[in-house]
């Protein structure tokens, strides 16, 4: 059975690039039958922050990326956190240790930062300490770290699914830290000790790590493991095509989701950095690209993440793949908190379907379409302008309005044909003091759709109160 994992550290916000990989274990995973595993990395103590973890799995079940163990799900042999599993990496470095693979060391940390700047990294000197004298050293308390005994000389030969094979040169790999002097793992060892235990058959992953793998690599040949299928996947680049990171880009799931991007956008989007459907389309589902997925549909060129191509693909969603009912719901929230409110279902329905073609997010909606939701809108300069373009013929329109016998959409067009016809005027120049008056800007749905939606005593009483404010 194939089984995928991946394993964020709850170290911040939930990345962008953790939903990434996330969405490829996953489709793999399924396209197979098999597993997706979500293990939590939290040995880095240093570096960890209360709550990441929950954010983690909360974004990922918004972005409809499920998993079959986990954190918070019951499994075989679920829950995952690696700092619930520390004897268990012990006991493995001990392990390494009698198998002649690992030996400790008990250098300072000022001792390792003057070995940094002589000799550019760590040089094994630890190495040379008799077996019984370092045994001792640690029965009686002195601190020190398990490191990995690479065999040199030699190569070390990985092989990736999407690269082939790639030799590295032993001396090149250096003899990391598996075990830390306060008893927790490097991801190095609980990595390895974590996929082997968890049955993890593929291991696809940033190429970020690629790097590491020779290590990998070495210490499932140390315990004697075969070791899993590995992928590394193409990073994704800002537009400038450097790596994505929060300086240039937005990489927390929580701002697209307090944006109003659609977690299927979001994903679909997703699917498409590295990844291309054989019939060349950019909009599909879930269950589509599981279907199509294939590792050789998969560029090693580094994807762009492009804001913009987002925006334009959440936009397609909201007009084109979701249901007006589906998307009246989920602007409901964000309308919600800004403290906006509709007097029933079907003005709602209507106010978004009128607004459809000019939103691209969901928060968008609202910035766009306030006017339909509150008395207090904003009038801008130009709409303002515009209005006062108007004032001349606005009393008398508003009594013709008044006396309207049927408020609806012909009979409103009707009435302003008709009032322009007799000023002289064209419809336009009749149209734009009113939509100005009532909507506080000049680009709006059909100005007779929107009167129709707000009624007569709203379209009234708003008319009065624009006048009102060009006399003051």
């Amino acid at each position: 059975m194939v089984v995928t994992r991946i394993a964020p550290s709850p170290t911040g916000d939930p990345h962008v690039g953790t939903a990434y990989i996330a969405l490829f274990n996953y489709v793999w995973a399924r396209k197979n039958g098999g597993r997706f595993i979500v293990r939590i990395e939290d040995t880095d103590r240093a570096r960890y922050v209360p709550g990441a973890e929950e954010r983690i799995l909360a974004a990922l079940r918004w972005l409809g990326i499920p998993y079959d163990e986990g954190p918070d799900v019951g499994g075989p042999h679920g829950p995952y956190r690696q700092s619930e599993r520390l004897p268990l990496y012990r006991a493995h470095a001990e392990e390494l240790l009698k198998r002649g693979w690992a030996y400790r060391a008990f250098e300072t940390p000022e001792e390792l930062e003057r070995i940094r700047q002589e000799k550019g990294g760590y040089d094994g000197r630890a190495r040379n300490i008799p077996p019984e004298e370092a045994e001792e050293r640690a029965r009686r308390g002195e601190p020190h770290v398990i490191r990995l005994k690479v065999p040199r000389p030699g190569t070390t030969e990985v092989r990736d699914e999407l690269r082939g094979v790639v030799v590295y040169d032993n001396e090149e790999i250096p003899d990391v830290v598996l075990l830390k002097s306060d008893g927790y793992p490097t991801y190095h060892l609980a990595n390895v000790v974590d996929d082997h235990l968890m049955g993890v058959t593929d291991v696809i992953r940033a190429e970020e790590w690629l790097v590491s793998t020779p290590i990998h690599v070495l210490l499932y040949r140390a315990f004697g493991w075969e070791a899993p299928r590995f992928y590394h996947m193409p990073l994704l680049r800002n537009p400038d095509k450097t790596k994505i990171s929060k300086r240039k880009s937005h990489t927390s799931l929580e701002w697209y989701k307090k944006e109003g991007f659609l977690p299927e956008a979001l994903r679909n989007y997703l699917g498409l950095m590295g990844f291309s459907m054989p019939d060349g389309r950019e909009i599909f589902t879930l269950e589509e690209m599981i279907a199509a997925f294939s590792w050789e549909r998969v560029s090693l060129g580094g994807p762009v993440f492009d804001l913009e191509k987002l925006r334009w693909m959440n936009g397609k969603y909201i007009r084109e793949v979701l249901p007006l009912e589906e998307v009246a719901r989920r602007v409901k929230p964000f309308l919600e908190e800004v403290g906006l409110s509709w007097p029933d279902e079907a003005y709602l329905l209507r106010a978004v379907e009128l607004m459809r073609p000019r939103f691209d997010t969901l928060k968008e909606f609202v910035e766009k379409a306030q006017y339909l939701f509150r008395e207090d809108y904003p009038l801008g300069e130009k709409a303002l302008a515009k209005l006062m373009e108007g004032m001349d013929f606005l009393p008398e329109l508003e009594a013709r309005l008044k006396a309207l016998p049927e408020w609806k959409e012909e009979a409103l067009e009707a009435l302003f044909r008709a009032f322009a016809q007799e000023k002289g005027l064209k419809l336009g120049q009749v149209a734009q003091p009113v939509r100005a008056a009532l909507t506080g800007v000049l680009e709006t749905p059909g100005l007779f759709e929107v009167m129709a939606l707000l009624g007569r005593e709203r379209v009234l009483a708003r008319l009065e109160r624009a006048r009102a404010l060009v006399k003051a």
